[in-house]
């Protein structure tokens, strides 16, 4: 397989081609010293091309890797992941590191394409020997990296894939959100009890993990709340004409429909919507969570409703002394994702710290006892599937914003 993986300078900041990144600040840079981030980017090149680059990791760091989009499809959710990593790793060796080491992170661009997040993870193993990875974002993507990081041994955490065949791969997998199961029972739950609709169409990519698996999750329990689910319609990932599948959808008149995608298919969808006069509730889950949703979609996700992880307006404190100092140091309001990279950093720092050893095995063993975790995006207890037992909230598009309206325990 044709890849490249040239280096990028570490402790600099990146410059990502993310098409329409808002430009203040640059809420794409790339890691500070402080963080002692190294962030490689994959273009066209064998690996066999790239020039050796000396990945041994010095007596007093211990080095851990890093695979997101941080350009393609999904770069604005690979970008806030790494940010908020970015944030959390910044604290720590501020605070004096981990059994007084200071923690490294590789940082792999997989293009936000499953081929290249399991290249990425072959390299982090076999070359720069690291100790653990930390992503990806998109279920698929983390199921491709997955069985290597199983098959070597070294743990690895997923901030954010929801597709709960992720942590099946093996016992080395884990991560910090909730799983498709439980968070598309939560929309078809609200759909049904909250906002009282008896009818529901759906529109689903067939080409993605997340939303096959919510599609599914979503149908069967609307079904047993007593709703109907007049209409399922596809499209695959690259998509950009949504109107035969809308124009059907429009026939059945469906009070919600629920798009289990991402941002930048999610937001041509509801424009495309508008404009053919589908008059109908939107719905989806945490993959609508980018600020881009509102810049591609404007007035057209007005009123959608979603399942998320964490809510910016959440008034707790441990919650809004994040938002500040993500804000202070970003430019930006950290969206889920980001909350989500902070807490599966810290997370893997702090079984780093309870770990007897700094090895693939007792690491493991000290990340699968993590009890009551206290993180921004909720309270982390993995239970023995390694996934965490934590609640989901409800937030509504209101004013171009994510607006919090309803928590939703396990």
């Amino acid at each position: 397989m044709a890849t490249r993986l040239s280096w990028l300078l570490a402790l600099s900041v990146l410059a990502l081609p993310l098409s329409g990144c808002e430009k203040k600040k640059d809420t794409g840079s790339g890691a500070s010293a402080d963080a002692k981030t190294q962030a490689v980017k994959a273009p066209e090149v064998k690996p066999a091309d790239v020039k050796p680059t000396d990945t041994k990791t010095a007596a007093d760091t211990i080095l851990i890797g890093e695979v997101g989009s941080l350009t393609g499809s999904e770069a604005a959710f690979g970008i806030s992941t790494r940010n908020g990593i970015e944030l959390a790793l910044e604290e720590v060796n501020a605070a004096g590191g981990v059994k007084g080491k200071k923690v490294e992170v590789r940082v792999y661009d997989d293009m936000s394409k499953p081929e290249e997040a399991a290249s990425a993870a072959t390299r982090l193993i076999t070359q720069d020997k690291v100790l653990a990875i930390l992503g990806e974002v998109a279920s698929s993507n983390s199921l491709a990296m997955a069985p290597k990081a199983q098959e070597a041994k070294v743990p690895m955490i997923s901030p954010s894939s929801t597709n709960e065949k992720v942590t099946a791969v093996g016992d080395y997998i884990f991560r910090t959100c909730f799983i498709d199961p439980f968070q598309g029972s939560v929309m078809a739950k609200y759909a049904k009890e909250e906002l009282k609709f008896t009818k529901v169409a759906i529109l689903t990519d067939t080409k993605s993990a997340y939303s096959d698996g919510l599609t599914q999750v979503f149908k069967k329990r609307f079904a047993e709340l007593g709703g109907t689910i007049v209409a399922v319609e596809a499209y695959g990932k690259g998509d950009t004409d949504f109107r035969a599948q809308l124009t059907n959808l429009k026939k059945v008149k469906p009070e919600g429909l629920y798009v289990p995608g991402y941002y930048q298919d999610v937001a041509l969808i509801a424009e495309q919507a508008k404009e053919l006069g589908l008059k109908t509730t939107m719905m989806g889950g945490d993959g609508w969570d980018s600020a881009k949703l509102f810049e591609l979609g404007g007035a057209a996700v007005e009123g959608a409703y979603v399942s998320n992880h964490y809510a910016a307006d959440d008034p707790s404190p441990k919650v809004q002394d994040f938002i500040k100092r993500y804000s202070a140091k970003f430019g930006a309001v950290p969206d889920s994702l980001a909350a989500l990279g902070y807490d599966a950093a810290n997370m893997l720092v702090e079984a780093m710290k309870r770990s007897d050893e700094l090895s693939g095995p007792k690491l493991r063993d000290a990340i699968a006892q993590t009890k009551d975790f206290q993180g921004v995006a909720g309270t982390i207890t993995l239970d023995e599937n390694r996934n965490p037992v934590k609640p989901a909230v409800v937030l509504k598009v209101d004013g171009g914003k994510f607006k919090y309206v309803a928590t939703v325990a396990p």
